[in-house]
């Protein structure tokens, strides 16, 4: 029900894009996003969009490299990550509401979220 692609290897300062293929009902006028974890940190969220009207939500260390987007065509949401650095490698997933959240966030219990199964994103 939700499929990520696109992660790799790319040096400091190159760009990356995401994919998340997700079913209709794990689409429809949800947050969908993504968070990462990097080895012996913390989980964190990265960047969520709602697809019932496109409003986004970054974190600080991404705003203004990193873009999200939607494509109701598809079911799928995008992650363009630009000017990557080291700090950003980690393991990327993606995630879909399961509260019926109309104000997307970039936090919650793990449980309140649907899982991907991760992307890893190496920046050297």
């Amino acid at each position: 029900q939700l499929v990520e692609s696109g992660g790799g290897s790319v040096q400091a300062g190159g760009s990356l894009r995401l994919s998340c293929a997700l079913s209709q009902l794990r689409y429809d006028n949800k947050c969908v996003g993504w968070f990462r974890q990097a080895p012996g940190k913390k989980r964190e969220g990265v960047a969520m969009i709602y697809t019932g009207d496109g409003a986004t939500t970054y974190s600080d260390p991404v705003k203004g490299r990193f873009a999200i987007s939607q494509d109701n065509a598809d079911n799928t949401v995008y992650l363009q990550m630009n000017s990557l650095k080291v700090d950003d490698t980690a393991t990327y997933f993606c995630v879909s509401d399961l509260q019926g959240r109309k104000k997307c966030t970039l936090g919650g219990p793990p449980i309140s979220w649907y899982w991907g199964q991760g992307t890893q994103v190496t920046v050297s």
